[in-house]
């Protein structure tokens, strides 16, 4: 039989057809993404904000510009990559952060969303610790909210110090460009923020004056350029002229338009606030000619350098703007997160690292039902390979590495290595927790291991109720396992019940739900009960006792520790790891929390378990000790016994001193809360407040919470403020007071948690349903007489 070439044609071309159109764009991305990217080039990550300031739409808008995805999600969709528990988008809400490694232009972003919500802080919590830059958000409607200076103080604890603020929403009618800068000030997020770029709200002048929100395109002030956007969404750019006479016969903005005039003086401000930082740019400016469009003739790739110097040293915040919902200063975000933010050459705890040996940070703990345990790491030096043996450091065992794995939000896939600043996932970790430092080798030094990831304090329980006694084994499984991927749940079993300690009360029913959704045991959780603490008592007046004897081996044993109590001074910062104590060892270091400890023969692994366990059930209330300074003086134990021996007797010793001095006062959780509601019933909303023990800190124009640092905003002097017309439809809603009576005030005010479980039903009745609010953790205070009484009376002890 003949076979002519013309006859395979049409299949072949057919194959190759149907080949094309399984290749997709995605693919062909994350195979770009998959070569080695030198570590100048590499950008890990993370946005953050307060709840619904946009951090998974602009997550979604970056995924869409870079290629990533062909077309973009919502959140009131429940169809954004990032967010795709099913959790998650029934709420439209991000409960854990996701990573997604994103290629653009010379840069590969490893992206991480974060939760918004104070009661997944421990998701932040965890992703802070391993970038090492961050793009935060800010609702340019609402400004600097309670959350955004929360994630902002998360960054601060560790350290990542080159971050970009972005003014979001300026589409949304309220949103001010002018009124976001003046909040970042007042809630002192940084006192030198420098704007970058402006936006232009409309092309059309007469909009100014009617009061039209929107973003119609963006100027650069350092590429010196204008970003438009049509209606389609299609983009122009063009190069703006070197001087304002030409800038007015270009016509790229038409005739009269109010922002001309100010495009030069923008561009100055930026300019001589960067100077401040550098001698030799400073002189580079003082050699331009003296006439006002001189500073125009600056290159972007003369400002750059001395831009992002300034940004990695934290002198200066760049300032950008956009609308992530349409996608408006997307590519401008990306590519100043590219040219702005720190590699991980950039960071100091890696440049004086070895890249010869692996050296990995566990920053998450995942469970799959198909893949197993995931183990989320940042490589810090060298390059993990497959079937490597790891030796974990923090928790002294070895531990084998089965797979690699690129995790794109829900989907993975397979990698042979993981280079050296990349982040990764492990599969076949079978002790790793969040915080654990992973070493190729057991030869350690004095430092060899990462500071751990502390879960913010607990604020509220729950009883676990199993359906029958079967069940209980299970359940207790099944939270052992949660509590591994999550740090921030605490159990507990007291007086014979089963106890679960969480963030919040949203907290708690994700928990539940995952409980029963991924490890399907038969609960259910009782009602949900504030976590309070004990300080301990004021009197010392009974010496204390330093012995305590045991039998070990069929004969009685002595071991002595002494300690030195005393309360926290107001003004003293307490340990997290330690909830908020501080825990002294004798020469006046720090002690580390049990956790830290691996070394079962040092006797401070069992002397920090014995005052940890102490910690965390009072003598008297049962509540765990708060606020405490404890400082071990002295300790002393047979040397023909095991150091364990310390653990007993540091606990029994430490509870009968503590139980000596007699009870000290019970603390609550406060919250900050900001109430939004129409002025008819703002009386009412303040009234329900004061009647429920809250505390009004401002009201209307302020949007401050009631913080002490705040009442020293930073000073304006060397700060750009853009014009209040800026974004026009701001000025419409303050001056039109005939809306005054229907226009949503804001509350804020600090209040006790207890009070405030059910506040969304009580405020549902006050508003007429029309009411919303938001909450933050505030710390603990103590609680009123009152109180105090009604609580030891719940629990059997007044």
């Amino acid at each position: 039989m003949h076979l002519h070439s013309h006859n395979w044609r049409i299949p072949i071309a057919r194959c190759v057809a149907f080949v094309t159109a399984r290749i997709t764009l995605r693919t062909v991305v994350r195979f770009i993404s998959h070569g080695h990217v030198h570590p100048s080039k590499l950008r890990n990550l993370a946005i953050c904000a307060h709840i619904d300031a946009g951090k998974t739409t602009l997550t979604e808008s970056i995924l869409l510009k870079s290629s990533f995805i062909s077309t973009s999600g919502t959140v009131d969709a429940g169809s954004t990559t990032t967010d795709f528990l099913p959790a998650e988008r029934e709420r439209g809400i991000t409960i854990q952060s996701a990573s997604i490694p994103v290629k653009w232009k010379d840069w590969t972003f490893n992206l991480i969303d974060t939760p918004g919500h104070a009661d997944f802080g421990m998701e932040v919590e965890s992703a802070s610790r391993v970038v090492d830059g961050a793009v935060v958000l800010i609702d340019s409607v609402e400004g600097v909210e309670a959350q955004t200076k929360g994630v902002w103080q998360q960054l601060d604890r560790y350290g990542v110090s080159s971050r970009i603020l972005v003014l979001n929403k300026l589409d949304r009618p309220g949103a001010s460009f002018h009124s976001s800068i003046l909040s970042a000030l007042a809630h002192r997020i940084h006192p030198m923020p420098v704007v970058l770029t402006l936006p232009i709200a409309s092309f059309d002048p007469q909009d100014y004056s009617r009061g039209e929100p929107g973003i119609q395109g963006i100027v650069d002030l350092v590429k010196w350029e204008l970003w438009r956007w049509s209606i389609d969404g299609s983009l122009s750019r063009h190069k703006l002229a070197a001087s304002a006479e030409e800038i007015d016969r270009s016509q790229l903005l038409p005739p009269g338009h109010p922002l001309t005039p100010h495009l030069i003086p923008a561009r100055t401000a930026l300019l001589e606030g960067l100077a401040m930082f550098s001698n030799e740019f400073m002189e580079h400016l003082l050699e331009l000619p003296t006439h006002p469009s001189a500073y125009l003739s600056v290159t972007e790739s003369t400002i750059l350098p001395f831009l992002r110097f300034a940004t990695l040293k934290s002198g200066i915040l760049p300032v950008l703007c956009g609308s992530a919902t349409k996608h408006i200063g997307t590519e401008i975000i990306m590519d100043y997160a590219g040219g702005l933010l720190a590699s991980p050459l950039d960071v100091s705890h890696e440049a004086s690292t070895s890249r010869n040996s692996v050296r990995l940070l566990a920053w998450k703990v995942s469970w799959d039902k198909r893949r197993g345990w995931m183990t989320f790491v940042r490589v810090y030096s060298g390059t993990l390979s497959r079937q490597s043996v790891l030796f974990n450091s923090s928790r002294g065992v070895k531990e084998r590495v089965s797979k690699l794995l690129l995790l794109y939000a829900s989907e993975a896939e397979e990698v042979d290595e993981l280079p050296f600043g990349s982040v990764g996932v492990i599969l076949g970790l079978k002790h790793t927790r969040t915080g654990d430092t992973l070493l190729s080798t057991h030869r350690q030094s004095k430092d060899s291991s990462f500071p751990g990831i502390n879960p913010p304090p607990t604020t509220m329980s729950a009883s676990v109720i199993p359906q029958s006694h079967a069940d209980l084994e299970p359940v207790e499984v099944a939270l052992n396992a949660l509590i591994r991927t999550d740090p921030s749940v605490r159990m507990e079993t007291h007086e014979g019940q089963l106890l679960v300690h969480g963030l919040g009360g949203l907290h708690l029913e994700i928990v539940e739900g995952r409980l029963k959704d991924e490890w399907g045991v038969k609960c259910e959780f009782g009602r949900r009960r504030v976590t309070y603490r004990e300080r301990i008592g004021p009197d010392e007046s009974q010496p204390p006792v330093v012995d305590w004897t045991t039998g070990v081996g069929g004969k009685n044993v002595t071991a002595s520790v002494s300690f030195s109590l005393r309360p926290l001074l107001d003004n003293e910062v307490g340990d997290s790891a330690w909830d908020d104590n501080i825990v002294i060892r004798d020469d006046g270091k720090p002690l580390s929390h049990p956790d830290a400890f691996h070394d079962e023969q040092n006797p401070w692994t069992h002397i920090s378990r014995g005052i940890a366990s102490m910690l965390s059930s009072s003598p008297h209330t049962s509540f765990p000790l708060s606020r405490s300074c404890i400082q071990v003086l002295t300790f002393k134990y047979p040397l023909d016994v095991p150091p364990s021996i310390l653990g007993g007797a540091s606990a029994i010793i430490l509870r009968d001193q503590i139980k000596n001095r007699g009870r000290g006062s019970i603390m609550e959780p406060y919250i900050h809360i900001r109430v939004s509601v129409d002025s008819d019933v703002l009386g009412q909303v303040m009234k329900d407040l004061v009647e429920h023990g809250g505390e009004i800190a401002d009201l209307i124009e302020s949007r401050l919470p009631l913080d002490e640092e705040a009442s020293t905003p930073y000073g304006q002097e060397g700060v750009y403020i853009p014009p209040k017309w800026l974004s026009p439809s701001s000025i419409s809603l303050v001056d039109e007071k005939i809306h005054s009576m229907r226009l949503k005030r804001p509350v804020h005010a600090v209040a006790p948690l207890s009070q405030m479980l059910d506040y969304s039903t009580r405020l549902r009745a006050i508003s007429g349903g029309h009411g919303q609010f938001e909450m933050a953790a505030a710390g603990f205070r103590a609680v009123s007489p009152a109180q105090e009484l009604k609580v030891l009376t719940e629990i059997g002890r007044a």
